[in-house]
């Protein structure tokens, strides 16, 4: 069964705040639970100050705690307790005047005499029973915290310090109740129960609602991002998804939006690179079956110039097949290269010697500075040779005759750096980022009708970076366009 990720959210969220109610409310009740006793405890030890006062006078007069044999610690304090209960009650009769005599008709119900003041030299009659037992749990502590008397407490027990002359004697301690029949604490934590299950109930609604409003919070992204998805498998790359999120699903979705822009930009190079390659191939095409259909009408007669155009053609058509093929062979790394230890300014100079006569018929100076080092690369002089080839190429079609060529290297920051530069025309700063691009040519200033295929620089930036390096383009300080061809040095190790 299929379980979307909304439900698992909300449920994982759920349980986890069900979890940590159940958790909280349980150390809750526990908490109330010891927090109540605790604090009777602690009311219940303020109510012995009489029986702290007796001890510490009975300690000031003698100056010390008396010995206690030990059979009679436990029984000790209980008759001094008893006493003492005795005691309050003759203080407070006498404190507070006599409450007015009740109604007549009340009087007469049960022969009940009205009540009045205590005659004067009455007896107090007995104190009413301690129902708290609270002789059965007050101890003894001495001034080191040490058992004297009563009913020994734990280190945590609930203690009153003893003093006399503002100097700890000891310490009464008192036991908590264990008394389950205690009307008052039985209804106080019959009380906190209901509150506590109250608060779980509204923890658990809470919760749900919580929890949905979340999953409510992510499905909506989720959704798009898969709605996305399913329209870039069916080919439509122009979609975008909006993002209204600086989370991850919002750095997702942005991800999902540049993918889609990679694929559509993919997807326009494709059908550019098969336009362009169709008319590449036809124009050769065109013009040698052109030539073929004349000889075959008897419009010209064969001849060594007839043979000699067509064979021009097909040259070019080789030499597009062939940069074609390297081309989509590079594109997938298959382009092969031995790396062996070259000097690539030598690699430099043997192909810039082969183009000197060019050169010089196309009225243009070539110039090479010569570096004060060459060191070594690791490459593949056949590759280098075709890439310095090409960019020489480049400068020889597209310069302007009286101008020249300018070849210089350096060695900069690890790295051997060739520059090639040439004079007018230049490249417009909006076509500067373009070379490079399969087919693609300057037509304004810099093209030429017998032109190259725009293949070459796009294969040798390919070739650049298959040996780790770089080819950018530039604008050149004699007037037309500079190449940078940059590769790391070979390494010692």
């Amino acid at each position: 069964m299929k379980i979307s990720i909304s439900y698992r959210l909300f449920l994982a969220v759920l349980l986890t705040s069900l979890l940590v109610a159940a958790v909280g409310l349980v150390m809750l009740r526990g908490s109330v639970q010891h927090g109540f006793s605790h604090y009777v405890t602690q009311i219940e030890l303020d109510r012995l100050g009489l029986l702290a006062k007796r001890l510490e006078s009975d300690y000031r007069s003698a100056g010390k705690w008396p010995e206690i044999a030990e059979e009679k610690r436990r029984g000790w304090l209980r008759p001094t307790f008893a006493s003492l209960r005795r005691e309050p009650f003759a203080d407070i009769s006498g404190m507070f005047p006599a409450p007015p005599p009740p109604p007549r008709n009340l009087m007469d119900e049960g022969n009940r005499p009205p009540m009045g003041p205590r005659p004067e030299g009455m007896p107090p009659g007995p104190p009413p029973p301690d129902r708290f037992s609270l002789h059965e749990r007050v101890g003894l502590l001495d001034a080191e915290g040490h058992y004297l008397a009563g009913q020994p407490a734990s280190p945590e027990a609930p203690r009153r310090a003893l003093r006399v002359d503002d100097k700890i004697i000891g310490y009464l301690t008192l036991l908590p109740s264990a008394d389950p029949s205690d009307a008052i604490a039985q209804a106080f934590l019959a009380d906190q129960k209901r509150q506590l299950l109250q608060i779980a109930l509204f923890c658990v609604l809470l919760s749900a609602l919580a929890a949905a409003v979340l999953a409510t919070h992510f499905r909506r992204p989720i959704r798009d991002l898969v709605k996305a998805t399913g329209e870039l498998m069916r080919g439509r790359f122009e979609t975008r998804i909006e993002i209204e999120r600086s989370d991850e699903l919002g750095t997702l979705a942005e991800a999902v939006n540049q993918l889609a822009m990679m694929l559509e930009q993919h997807e326009a190079s494709r059908r550019q690179w098969v336009a362009d390659t169709s008319h590449e191939l036809r124009t050769p095409l065109a013009v040698l079956n052109a030539q073929i259909e004349a000889l075959l009408d008897g419009v010209r007669q064969p001849g060594e110039s007839q043979f000699l155009a067509m064979q021009r053609q097909v040259a070019a058509l080789e030499k597009l097949v062939s940069e074609l093929h390297e081309l989509a062979r590079a594109d997938v790394g298959q382009l092969t290269h031995k790396m062996l230890p070259i000097h690539p300014w030598e690699v430099v100079l043997a192909e810039a010697e082969s183009f000197r006569d060019r050169f010089v018929a196309a009225g243009l100076n070539l110039r090479i500075e010569h570096p004060e080092l060459s060191p070594e690369v690791a490459g593949d002089a056949a590759r280098l040779q075709q890439v310095v080839g090409n960019l020489l190429e480049n400068s020889l079609r597209y310069t302007d005759a009286g101008g020249g060529v300018l070849i210089s290297a350096r060695v900069e920051k690890g790295r051997w750096i060739l520059c090639i530069d040439d004079t007018a025309p230049g490249v417009p700063d909006d076509a500067l980022h373009q070379l490079g691009t399969r087919f693609f040519r300057v037509e304004r200033s810099r093209s030429r009708a017998l032109g190259g295929s725009g293949l070459g620089l796009a294969l040798s930036q390919r070739i650049a970076e298959a040996h780790g390096g770089k080819l950018q383009f530039s604008h050149s300080q004699l007037g037309g366009l500079r190449a940078t061809l940059s590769l790391p040095l070979k390494s010692n190790t």
